[in-house]
């Protein structure tokens, strides 16, 4: 132990100085720039051989530099190899890692089970437990339910977490703006040597404001419930909790979704799209040139479709009599289209009501970021009808972020006198 202790000191320090080689590097290469410009403006012999004597300083440096970093990236290597092997011969402790986690686990939930049992007494007592000796975080009244608790005993059913597609940042206060970086699509060009470096593209940094909403449920447990129970009160809880979090989250990103332009409106009297008349889009050939002309490629698109347009599509063939929705084994709905990943939500997330054709083509996570302040807590609230339930609150903000990373619709399939997608549609190639 002692010795991987020492060990890490040594390659601590190595790297220390290998990061102070590559400030040196680039003060070389500041320097390099400035020797750039002066070749330009020097008009005397005196003046170029001034600059040629510092040209031959400079790369003098730059090859002491490049020995002196080969020399300690090998050092750090050869450091690293070793603890890595004192690392291999250390006796494995998962399991006993993994027992401790259980039973702490274990503990926690039977804490929280206790709260829920007797309504929070050991919050009123006289004087007051500490929140160490509860053994859990009280927020605002009530207790702050860990991560842990939350997360599924068993494998859960299939339901679309939309929080897994888009951006989310983690916040420690209720309002304020956070910077975030726009895909430019820019690139970087060639330079010849000690010429002027071109003029690149810049960064489109934006500063978004979030304010962070409390939403706020409960858990139909009521006095009734408890006195009768005789099973894992916390498991029930928890399942419910884990439900209404993700259902709200979901709730909250859709509607940010549903904001995202047309891909086409309606000409108004003044010649110009009337944005109060988007126009849906039609048949395969439609879905495909949004995919294919709407968006551009730096984005990461996926579809994100109700479940009555998947339908749709999903009974769709081409020519041949092959379906155009094909099969992916990395997509999380199994089926992707022109290459790219479809997740099917319902009708009443994406659209409004059952039956709508209606999709969100684009990049979700340039689109949607949500803030997160990542505080679910339980307490017990008053019910005129139940006398007292377990209500439950988590923090969050969803906000578009960039516009043009997606476009949201409502789809017609082609008319039938026109030729159906079965005789003239496409091969399912984008």
């Amino acid at each position: 132990m002692l010795r991987q202790l020492m060990l890490s000191k040594k390659i601590k320090g190595l790297r220390d100085s290998l990061n102070a080689l590559l400030e040196d590097e680039r003060k070389l290469a500041t320097r390099e720039a400035e020797l750039a410009e002066a070749v330009d403006q020097a008009e005397t012999e005196e003046e170029v051989a001034a600059i040629e004597e510092s040209v031959t300083e400079i790369e003098e440096e730059k090859a002491a530099i490049a020995e002196k970093k080969s020399k300690l990236e090998n050092d750090i290597a050869e450091l690293e190899g070793e603890l890595d092997e004192l690392k291999a011969k250390e006796p494995d402790n998962t399991e006993r890692k993994k027992g401790v986690e259980k039973m702490e686990k274990r503990e926690l939930r039977d804490l929280i089970g206790s709260f829920v049992r007797t309504k929070g007494r050991m919050l009123r007592e006289d004087p007051p437990a500490e929140p160490e000796l509860v053994g859990f975080k009280i927020v605002d009244g009530g207790v702050l339910v860990p991560e842990e608790i939350l997360a599924p005993e068993k494998e859960k059913r299939d339901v679309v977490d939309l929080t897994k597609y888009v951006r989310v940042r983690k916040v420690n206060s209720g309002s304020g703006k956070v910077p975030l970086l726009k895909k430019s699509g820019s690139r970087l060009h060639t330079v010849e040597e000690l010429e002027k470096n071109p003029e690149l593209a810049k960064p489109s940094i934006e500063e978004v404001d979030y304010s962070i909403e409390t939403y706020r449920g409960y858990v139909p447990i009521s006095q009734e419930v408890i006195d009768d129970a005789d099973y894992d009160i916390v498991g029930l809880i928890a399942e419910d909790m884990a439900d209404q979090e993700l259902n709200t989250k979901n709730a909250a990103i859709a509607s940010i979704l549903k904001t995202a332009p047309a891909p086409e409106y309606e000409e108004g009297s003044d010649g110009e799209p009337d944005p109060d008349k988007p126009l849906p889009v039609v048949g395969i050939d439609g879905l495909k040139t949004v995919l294919n002309t709407k968006l551009k490629r730096v984005y990461n698109t996926k579809l994100y479709v109700s479940s009555s347009l998947y339908n749709e599509l999903d009974l769709l063939k081409d020519k041949n009599g092959r379906y155009l929705l094909q099969d992916s084994i990395t997509a999380a709905s199994g089926k992707s289209f022109a290459g790219r990943e479809v997740i099917v939500l319902d009708d009443d997330v994406i659209g409004e009501t059952a039956g709508d054709l209606v999709a969100f083509v684009g990049d979700a996570y340039e689109f949607v970021t949500l803030f997160d302040r990542k505080q679910m807590s339980a307490k017990w609230v008053d019910m005129n009808i139940y006398g007292e339930l377990l209500g439950i609150f988590v923090r969050f903000d969803a906000v578009k972020f960039d516009e043009a990373a997606g476009y949201y619709f409502e789809w017609e399939p082609e008319p039938e006198d026109d030729g159906s997608e079965v005789e003239g549609g496409g091969s399912g190639e984008g």
